[in-house]
């Protein structure tokens, strides 16, 4: 894509808003950040593997630091639900019209905003549901990389709070990879020029988010709940862009 300065701006504001958003929360980054993408042209694949590098870089620097923090024991037994419907998500993004995607990517996003405007969380108090929300959590990552939410509600239940983040940056940084090596393979054209400038923004964000992490937590309802007015806003433009 050819960006005017104006839409460059824009692009910037909005990696500095999911770097904040992904070490803030500790998820939700690329789930926030795409619908807000889509909305300047493009289509998922072209954002992605901008995004997904994004992740590999700054996971690598928040996991340097903290890798002992991790709970292994959950993260091996949930891969097996993940990955499989993850690996079929990458399929689906790469074999389905770009139209779809972005339906597909809109209508997931108003639900979840939808979900955070009413604190309605996501959870589940049964194994079997446990496993349906890693698979379709699993998938949706493979698609769109914003199958957070319905993993986090699972490994809220297993994982200890102060290893919850570092467990899912670790979670973050396998399925993207997976991702990536499909791009790769099938010779999609990644922008890394684009990606390597915005490094210093979406810093900007990572440091924020990370001296604001322990505030947002503590005041995550209100926060989700702003959040999730703008998303439902900009999402339903979005649909609306797209059949119009």
């Amino acid at each position: 894509m050819i960006f005017s300065n104006t839409e460059l701006f824009l692009v910037s504001l909005i990696f500095m808003w999911a770097g904040f958003v992904r070490t803030g929360l500790g998820f939700g980054g690329a789930a926030l950040g795409l619908p807000l993408m889509l909305l300047l042209g493009g289509s998922p694949v072209y954002w992605l593997p901008v995004i997904g590098l994004h992740l590999l870089f700054f996971s690598s620097l928040t996991l340097a630091k903290s890798i002992k923090q991790v709970d292994w024991k959950y993260l091996k037994q949930s891969l097996w639900w993940i990955i499989p419907p993850t690996l079929i998500g990458v399929f689906g993004l790469l074999a389905l019209p770009d139209k779809v995607m972005i339906i597909f990517v809109y209508s997931i996003t108003i639900f979840y905003a939808i979900t955070w405007i009413f604190n309605q969380k996501i959870t589940s108090h049964r194994p079997w549901v446990d496993k349906l929300l890693l698979i379709l959590g699993g998938y949706v990552a493979g698609t769109s990389l914003t199958g957070a939410p319905l993993i986090v509600a699972v490994y809220m239940r297993y994982v200890a709070k102060q290893y919850l983040r570092n467990t899912l940056f670790v979670l973050w940084f396998i399925l993207v990879c997976i991702k990536m090596v499909a791009f790769v393979a099938v010779g999609v054209p990644i922008d890394w020029q684009l990606s390597l400038m915005l490094i210093p923004v979406a810093t900007i964000g990572h440091i924020i988010g990370l001296k604001l992490h322990d505030k947002i937590i503590q005041n995550d309802v209100l926060f989700k709940r702003w959040v999730g007015l703008t998303l439902l806003m900009i999402s339903s433009f979005g649909l609306l862009k797209v059949f119009l």
